[in-house]
């Protein structure tokens, strides 16, 4: 199976000035921050900040310069480190997002990147171009709510099936594999409970399952690292075949641009070009230039202090008499504590448990009052805390994933009961009605803690 590469030791000062320009000698943390420096997307070596095209249409000097660039458009065959492209059109490619895509690759150690204008146009995309009608997907049973609903609302009307189990559990992967299976799919952390799926284990199974199958037949592990982020965590180390990210979230860090990644082996190249050119839903070049000059630089920067009051708030609430359970990878109380410290590691393979925290309140009903009390009394007299969707910003953000981002699994489960001739159903639901979801942004963690406390006593 694949492992972490161990850290390559940095350049001493006193070398030649030439060997300065290898920047594969030095930390990928500082590479995030002065990307490629030399790339054929563009010719950019005098500008500090890359620059920004602002172009939907590129001009061409021929007809023939035209039909050569629609031929070598999604070409692998063609050595793209030494030959520029030919930009033709903005949702084919352009310089920004390029560039863009080249740092995000090497972020998570992939071969090739390719941007979407959001996330999910990015896990659809992940999904879509490797299957057809007949297959069937394999994923975790709890999954971000829109994820859900692509796989129960419209991969079924492709002719897609998705099989739902607990992949916490491989040997019911096992189960789940069957002839027509094409991607085992699943989040690690989980989305909103932080769960971790144990992805080396994952492959190990899939590739027993790969055995005798053709390459069209092969299956293939995808994982979203929304939550982790490739500074907590790269999983294409860990033996998974793709990766994808909302770029909206932790990557962009700021809460002002959407975006979708999905990163891999070359060998997946075409496709995910082909599927975005005819499918849509390219990456701007403004959203792109933004993740590549305040998002990725600062990544590592945001995530060490994240996840740092990340860890402290946890504590804290775990202490607290209203608080029933605390979820973060970081506590020596969170269940998956070993899996954790194995897979969770930062670019210098130190423990990186990240920045989300999940907890609930102790609450009679069973239902979700104590936490809507709770949340909208933060929402109302908190200050540094925020009642928003979305995570991993720099402002702490809040919400309830039961009414608000997985409700998909409250209104797919309801019409099952409805069917079945009974009231409210949740016998597929996993998302607890009193969970509460919290993302730590970068603000001073007493303030945080004041915040929490205040709502608390109210709720």
């Amino acid at each position: 199976m694949p492992t972490t590469k161990a850290r390559k030791a940095k350049p001493s000062p006193k070398k030649p000035q030439a060997e300065a320009h290898d920047n594969q000698k030095y930390d990928l943390r500082t590479r995030l921050i002065h990307g490629s420096m030399r790339t054929p997307k563009w010719d950019y070596s005098h500008h500090v900040v890359p620059p920004l095209t602002s172009s939907a249409t590129f001009r061409l000097s021929s007809s023939q310069r035209g039909a050569r660039g629609f031929f070598e458009f999604a070409c692998d065959t063609i050595d793209t480190t030494r030959q520029v492209p030919i930009y033709i059109y903005d949702r084919l490619d352009e310089p920004t997002r390029g560039m863009l895509e080249e740092n995000l690759a090497a972020a998570e150690a992939g071969e090739m990147g390719v941007c979407f204008a959001t996330g999910m146009a990015a896990i659809s995309a992940s999904i879509c171009a490797l299957t057809r009608a007949g297959d069937q997907v394999v994923a975790h049973n709890t999954l971000y709510g829109c994820t859900y609903s692509l796989m129960t609302n419209w991969l079924p009307r492709q002719g897609v099936a998705t099989r739902f189990v607990d992949m916490r559990n491989p040997k019911e992967i096992a189960k789940a594999i069957n002839a027509h299976t094409r991607i085992v799919y699943f989040e690690t952390p989980v989305n909103p409970n932080l769960e971790l799926i144990d992805i080396a284990a994952v492959r190990e199974i899939v590739d027993h399952a790969n055995k005798g199958r053709s390459e069209l037949e092969q299956i293939r592990v995808v994982v979203d690292n929304t939550f982790a982020t490739p500074f907590c965590q790269r999983p294409l180390t860990l033996g998974a075949h793709m990766v994808v990210h909302s770029l909206t979230k932790g990557i962009g860090g700021f809460g002002t641009d959407m975006g979708g990644v999905v990163i891999g082996p070359k060998s997946l190249h075409n496709v995910l070009l082909m599927y975005r050119k005819d499918f849509g839903g390219s990456l701007s070049p403004k959203p792109a230039w933004n993740v590549l000059v305040y998002g990725l630089p600062s990544l590592a920067a945001r995530m060490a202090n994240m996840q740092k009051t990340a860890q402290y708030v946890a504590e804290w609430l775990e202490q607290h008499p209203k608080v029933e359970k605390v979820f973060y990878p970081g506590l020596e109380s969170f269940p998956q504590r070993d899996l954790a410290e194995t897979q969770m590691v930062d670019y210098r393979g130190k423990f990186a448990p990240g920045s989300m925290v999940y907890f609930t309140l102790r609450d009679k009903s069973g239902e979700n009052h104590a936490a809507e009390k709770f949340i909208n009394y933060v929402a109302d007299k908190g200050y540094c805390i925020t009642l928003a969707v979305s995570l991993g910003q720099i402002k702490t953000l809040i919400e309830n994933p039961y009414s608000m981002t997985h409700s998909a699994y409250l209104a797919v489960d309801t019409n099952k009961a409805k069917k079945n001739g009974h009231g409210r159903g949740c016998e597929t639901n996993r998302v607890e009605p009193g969970g509460i979801r919290l993302s730590i942004g970068l603000e001073d963690r007493d303030d945080i803690i004041a915040d929490l406390e205040s709502g608390l006593e109210h709720a």
